[in-house]
This record gives C-alpha cells, structure tokens and sequence, in this order.
C-alpha cells in the first residue's frame, strides 16, 4: 500500500490550499484516514482525522478553517484549508489505517505519505 499526497505550495494568509491524498495497492478496506503536520523544530501533530463512517475529528488550531473529507470510491482523503495563517506552516503528511489481506489472514496496518509542504507568509 502507498500513500501518495499533494496539493502542498506557498500562499500568503488568508488564502487556500486543497491537499489530496491517494490511496493506491492490494487493500480490502480503509479504515481512519488523517491529516498530520510538522513544523520546523516542533513535533508531528494530528491535524485532522476522518473514520471509514465520516466520524471527523479536528485539531483546535484548525476547526473552522480547515475540513477534511474522503472519497472511498476513488481511496482519496482531501484536506481544504482555508484562512490559512503562518502558524500553518509545515510539512503536510497523510495517513490511513488499511485491512489487507495476506494469506488466510486480514491485517490492519498504518501506512504514511511522503509529506507535502505547505508554506504560509505573512
């Protein structure tokens, strides 16, 4: 399974971004998808997370501003990010809880993105 994100560029606040993230490889289902982010010297923060059944859960910093969506029939999660601020500066990366199934067996495995950086200026 691999995760493959987007969507990342430079803005100046206030404005937007879409970030996508594709699912692609050998899966049976996808469980929780998340948004999380790390900034310069600070540590990987949840930014936002959705379940396979759209329960949605947002960092603080981010509700209002941001939503998080996914689309099962294409495996892709989406990140709008609107009114962004310089504080949302960091390197954006994707993750998913995945069932795949090898052998006789199901597994449930948490893969990551390679990460998308999202730059605001002031």
């Amino acid at each position: 399974v691999q995760l493959q994100a987007s969507g990342g560029g430079s803005v100046e606040a206030g404005g937007s971004l879409r970030l996508s993230c594709l699912a692609s490889g050998s899966m049976i289902s996808i469980n929780t998808m998340a948004w999380f982010r790390q900034a310069p010297g600070q540590q990987r923060e949840l930014v936002a997370q959705i379940s396979s059944s759209s329960t949605i859960i947002y960092a603080d910093s981010v509700k209002g501003r941001f939503t998080i969506s996914r689309d099962n029939a294409k495996n892709t999660m989406y990140l709008q990010m609107n009114s962004l601020k310089p504080e949302d500066t960091a390197v954006y990366y994707c993750n998913a809880n995945v069932r795949s199934q090898r052998g006789f067996r199901q597994y449930d495995d948490t893969y990551w993105g390679q990460g998308t950086l999202v730059t605001v200026s002031s």
